[in-house]
């Protein structure tokens, strides 16, 4: 798969979750105490990104 979620325990004990595609990072969370609020985050990102409307700074 080209494309995955990826939940990772940072060097102070906290989690991250971030968005890979090709194996490159695209963008990554605040870091949470539970790996469930981290879960909790890319759940939100799943079910509310389809949604989410563009906007063009330039």
């Amino acid at each position: 798969m080209a494309h995955k979620f990826v939940i990772k325990k940072s060097s102070n004990g906290e989690y991250v979750a971030s968005f890979e595609y090709n194996g490159e990072k695209i963008f990554w969370t605040e870091t949470y105490k539970s790996k469930s609020s981290a879960q909790s985050a890319i759940d939100s990102i799943k079910k509310n990104g389809p949604m989410a409307e563009v906007h063009d700074a330039t």
